[in-house]
């Protein structure tokens, strides 16, 4: 039997403390791209399945996030599942004010004209289906189109404010 949490310690409800829950969770680490004048991506832990039939994904991201004005407008995104070995790509999908698509990236413009990244685990391109006002993040729902699950090597993962690997 585990011991029950102490409830002595209970905070009132504020951005740090979900914060601090949240740290607390291991996530799986994505890239969420999208076309517009100029391609946009960000680093997304909140990817969620949503449904098998037909093929949804779920993902939050901020309306002040520099990739929300082209993500609010587009009708399809990309999503890229990251390996172990991209933790760099990740922290600079991560980054604000970063050259997200410069030198160091390598991608291609794929299905629907989205970017797609080299060398992720898996990718997706979805049609996007709705956008949620949730607080100050909008929760992006979309359809798979076309994919590619074939990539090798192991996920990356957020946990405790860094990215790190599996461990077994």
């Amino acid at each position: 039997m585990t011991a029950s949490p102490e409830l002595g310690n209970a905070r009132t409800a504020s951005p740090d403390l979900l914060r601090s829950v949240f740290r607390q969770h291991a996530a799986g680490v994505a890239v969420i791209t999208a076309a517009g004048d100029r391609p946009v991506g960000f680093t997304a832990t909140s990817l969620n399945s949503v449904a098998a039939e037909p093929p949804l994904i779920s993902f939050g991201v901020g309306i002040s996030s520099s990739s929300w004005p082209v993500v609010a407008e587009a009708e399809h995104i990309g999503v890229h599942i990251l390996g172990e070995h991209q933790q760099e790509l990740a922290a600079t999908f991560a980054r604000s004010g970063a050259d997200r698509f410069g030198p160091s990236t390598y991608w291609r413009s794929g299905p629907e004209g989205v970017p797609v990244l080299d060398g992720v685990l898996a990718w997706l391109v979805c049609r996007v289906v709705a956008r949620i006002p949730a607080g100050d993040h909008r929760i992006v729902i979309a359809q798979a189109v076309v994919g590619d699950p074939a990539g090798s090597g192991r996920p990356l993962v957020y946990h405790q404010g860094r990215f790190t690997a599996l461990r077994d």
